[in-house]
């Protein structure tokens, strides 16, 4: 029995050596932990169970079966992150650069399955050169099994994806379908090309942080909601972000305890500039409505025009929509209606009530908007809003102009409570253009145009760039003072909480993608 129970362990000890120390060492000198450590960093003390330890690739051809080593270059298996069960995947760069063989495919899929079955999150920690070029369509098709996995589990379970290396061609594709993906600054990236076919197509000259680092994404395309400084924080970043979620479709976050006293904020009634162009930062509002510390944005850094995150309030999970107008005056654009569309879809999904603030002026006119789909992508937020069942509330601080007034979680799109502070302006558009329009000939024949431009905005602005035409319709349930939002909300939300949504018997809608 001693025999066989050092050939065990010697078998296990092979396994976590991976590639071997000299390509640990190099892993290391590239400012990356290996994919035992990050499992490590990642899950409770002592909670890792691994999954298919002992498995090697089948592939004979090219002399691989010369070289073989136990894992196949993934570490799979299951744990806790504080206390709360999770499956794992961590691809392991020191074997075959992480490369996707049929076996290691296999390991993924197994485990993606049983997350399904068992009803918990998913984490794919990435770290790969892409599909095993060894194993020819083999490899392919295991890429293929686990994109289905994916597909299958969107809405049922959250799906993470922290890439902490390369990710290559049809390996960003699993990510891609993830909820959310976080990447580290100067050691990951993702492409679907590669600098060099690039260069040889376009003749580009291009690198590989230049073409898809986590700053580019994170910026420019919005394909990664976090770029990360390092492993560890990208880490943290995964167990913070799961924290304000529930374990699958059919549970609601964990609410945290707290003990109510006086909720409201007075700062909030001084935060509003005198004139209603003048910008202000809605983190601001955000912070000042939330727990303490609890704000955890999304999408940073990608269309600013709109703000979207995750709050605790009460120490209820709440997700958040803001328009920002400290930022192309918190117009609604291509980037901006899609980023929020897909943040409102994965609240409704998982059970996390929505919090809107609105201080919206309309939709970016323009030749570029228009010929880049706006009709389209701002649909993709209308929809969104209007599909979700979730608890929605909407705050309008200033503006709600034109259809974006109706595309932010109107009450006409089904939320449940709209509130306005007196400062909410509530019209088709802003009162000079209106008074441009509706005056038009009066202003072009009066002896002072200007003057008599500047009396008909009054009027205008009188008349409709308050709360109160809305609230008399009921479209604003409450005209509230600033300083009692956060108040208002906590109750709201608790009123709430039982909410039940029968929606028509279909398969499943037709989102203008």
């Amino acid at each position: 029995m001693k025999n066989k129970i050092d050939v065990l362990q010697d078998k296990i000890k092979k396994a976590n050596e991976g590639g071997g120390a000299a390509r640990i060492q190099s892993q290391h000198k590239k400012g990356k932990l290996t994919a035992r450590e990050r499992i490590h960093f990642l899950l409770d003390e002592n909670s890792f169970e691994e999954i298919g330890m002992m498995v090697t690739h089948r592939s004979v051809d090219f002399g691989m079966e010369r070289e073989k080593y136990l894992g196949d270059g993934v570490v799979t298996g299951y744990g806790n992150i504080n206390g709360r069960l999770v499956y794992v995947f961590s691809q392991d760069f020191t074997v075959f650069g992480g490369s996707l063989s049929e076996t290691h495919a296999e390991k993924i899929c197994k485990i993606m399955d049983m997350a399904m079955k068992n009803g918990a999150p998913l984490i794919g920690l990435n770290d790969s050169g892409g599909a095993r070029i060894q194993e020819g369509v083999v490899s392919l098709g295991g890429y293929a099994d686990i994109f289905y996995r994916n597909v299958q589990a969107s809405g049922v379970i959250p799906q993470l994806s922290a890439i902490m290396g390369p990710c290559a061609g049809g390996a960003v594709y699993s990510p891609a379908i993830t909820d959310f993906i976080l990447m580290v600054e100067n050691t990951s990236y993702m492409f679907v090309t590669g600098p060099n076919v690039v260069k040889t197509v376009t003749h580009e000259e291009v690198s590989s942080e230049e073409l898809g680092g986590a700053s580019t994404h994170a910026t420019k395309s919005g394909v990664t909601h976090f770029a990360c400084s390092n492993e560890l924080d990208a880490i943290n970043h995964v167990k913070r972000l799961l924290s304000y979620m529930p374990q699958n479709c059919e549970e609601i976050p964990l609410q945290l305890p707290y003990n109510l006293s006086d909720e409201s904020r007075l700062s909030l009634n001084g935060i509003m500039p005198e004139n209603s162009n003048q910008p202000y930062d809605v983190r601001s509002v955000i912070s000042e409505v939330a727990d303490t510390d609890s704000f955890l944005e999304v999408h940073k850094d990608y269309a600013e025009n709109i703000v979207v995150g995750f709050i605790r309030l009460a120490g209820r999970s709440i997700g958040i929509v803001a328009n920002q107008p400290a930022y192309l005056a918190g117009v609604l654009d291509n980037h901006a209606s899609t980023k929020a569309a897909r943040f409102v879809r994965f609240c409704d999904c998982f059970n996390i009530p929505l919090l809107v603030f609105e201080d919206v002026p309309g939709f970016l006119p323009g030749t570029d908007q228009e010929w880049n789909g706006i009709i389209t992508n701002g649909a993709k937020l209308l929809y969104a809003f209007s599909e979700a069942t979730v608890p929605r509330i909407t705050v309008i601080t200033r503006k709600a102009y034109g259809g974006a007034y109706d595309v932010m979680n109107s009450k006409h799109i089904g939320a449940d409570l709209n509130y306005a502070w007196p400062t909410a302006e509530i019209a088709v558009m802003g009162a000079k253009g209106a008074a441009e329009i509706i005056f038009k000939k009066e202003i072009t024949s009066a002896e002072h145009p200007e003057e008599k431009w500047l009396e008909k905005e009054k009027l205008y602005s009188d008349i409709f760039a308050n709360p109160y035409r809305a609230a008399e319709r009921g479209f604003v349930d409450e005209v509230i003072e600033p300083a009692q939002t956060r108040s208002k909300l906590i109750k709201a939300f608790k009123m709430l909480e039982n909410k039940v949504v029968n929606r028509p018997r279909k398969k499943h809608g037709n989102i203008p993608l």
